[in-house]
């Protein structure tokens, strides 16, 4: 039987195994810190060189980032409060409508897309500072990336007032330098011939916010109130991610850029590459976010092992993938993860907001609830019927029911997968919440 005795943690760190009880240690202004430098990151400019390739236009790129981003910020922020409220990480949390054992599946996909983003993120550190060192010396950059995001994982909260304290004030410097340098150039007409639309460009954006949803509840655990979780999120990733896509966005307009070659045209600005270099090195919390979230993950399935160890394995392993491997189809990874973590975290708002009353069993002894798991499921095919994708073997498919149902006609311009994604799963999850009620009573 697994012990699920809850002892006392330490109130500097966060604890070494799951039955230890989260020190609440973080108001809003260090988990605001966190947030926005989680939300600063060199994948910005890309996803906004991204966004304006599907616009086509410097005002549609714009407010696609703010509405999409406007979007992932408040599932994100949401997702935030169940850290804070049942003081569990984020995968043990979704116990509250899966139970012990179905939180298995949300977990095992949790782990797979957080080992991937902390493959990639070192990979993108890596290709940064190759753009101003050269290509010999990749191997060293990948292995410094991995060995401080490792680091970082080992002592999270200590990795969270560092940023706090330094990297903050050093980033915003360096931000308003590139940003300053990008606006002062003439602007220029955007490239119209990978323009796909306004919608698919907000999934995009909220696509990449969205994608911390799934580790919100490992840092707001330790947040002092649900309040304070909420709104340092919310505001600290969805103001930095409008911010850096933003970056994209002009550079693409300005430098005549496009995503393969954002990061290098920043580089070449006039002393681009010192301000790039501040954030290849504030690059590496994202990193160190995901190797801990991984642990996070996993200690939902073996709870009484030491993070650390966890960590320092995982930590590894994204190393040595990102050694041998290139960046590549970084659009679709994030409409992947859109289309099962969007409708999952949707679900979960408005179970344990309007259905559950944020009263969730987050014990070991959580049963399984139908409800939620089929909510779950409609708001995952809303999605993919409206934005199939473009993944091999699996997009043929969706795309093939998406004609069939809309009578081959293209899907209308104004819906858009991501809100009609949110709104469906979040209405089915209320209505089948009610039905599970009524049999209950009944």
């Amino acid at each position: 039987m697994t012990d699920t005795t809850v002892r006392p943690a330490s109130q500097t760190e966060a604890p070494l195994v799951l039955t230890t009880d989260a020190p609440r240690t973080l108001g809003f202004f260090p988990q605001f810190t966190l947030w926005a430098n989680l939300g600063i990151s060199l994948f910005g400019p890309v996803t906004g060189a991204l966004v304006a390739a599907y616009t086509g236009s410097l005002g549609q790129g714009l407010l696609a980032i703010v509405v999409g981003c406007g979007l992932g910020a408040l599932v994100l922020g949401g997702s935030a409060v169940f850290g804070s409220h049942t003081g569990a990480p984020a995968m043990a949390a979704l116990r509250g409508i899966f139970g012990r054992r179905g939180s298995m599946a949300p977990t095992v996909l949790n782990i797979a897309q957080n080992i991937g983003w902390a493959t990639m993120e070192i990979i993108v550190i890596s290709q940064a500072a190759v753009a101003v060192t050269g290509p010999k010396w990749r191997w060293l950059f990948v292995l410094l990336a991995g060995l401080v995001a490792t680091s970082m994982a080992v002592r999270p909260l200590g990795s969270v007032k560092l940023l706090r304290k330094f990297m903050v004030w050093l980033v915003l410097i360096a931000s308003a330098y590139l940003f300053v340098e990008v606006l002062i150039k003439p602007v220029h007409r955007l490239p119209q011939d990978n323009v796909y639309g306004f919608w698919p460009a907000v999934d995009l954006a909220a696509a990449g916010v969205v994608s911390f949803a799934p580790l919100a509840a490992d840092y707001t655990r330790h947040s002092r109130t649900n309040k304070a979780a909420f709104s340092s999120s919310a505001l600290g990733y969805g103001l930095a991610a409008i911010i850096y896509y933003a970056l994209g966005v002009f550079a693409v307009a300005t430098l005549q850029t496009n995503t393969d070659n954002v990061i290098t045209a920043l580089v070449t600005l006039p002393a681009g590459a010192i301000a790039l270099f501040v954030l290849l090195v504030d690059e590496v919390d994202e990193a160190y976010a995901n190797v801990y979230s991984t642990t996070m993950s996993l200690h939902n399935l073996v709870g009484h092992i030491d993070r650390r160890w966890i960590s320092v394995a995982i930590g590894v392993v994204a190393t040595g993938i990102a050694m041998f491997i290139d960046l590549g189809n970084y659009t679709q990874f994030l409409y992947l993860i859109g289309s099962v973590f969007v409708p999952l975290f949707a679900v979960a708002i408005a179970d344990f907001f309007l259905v559950s009353k944020m009263r969730w069993d987050v014990s070991d002894t959580a049963k399984f609830r139908w409800q939620p798991a089929v909510a779950w499921l409609i708001g995952f095919i809303a999605y993919q019927l409206v934005n199939p994708g473009t993944v091999a073997g699996w997009s043929p498919l969706w795309t093939n029911i998406q004609q069939a149902l809309f009578n081959h006609h293209p899907v209308p311009a104004w819906l858009g997968a991501t809100y009609t994604s949110i709104l469906i799963s979040m209405i089915a999850a209320v209505i089948l919440g009610q039905v599970g009620k009524t049999n209950k009573r009944g």
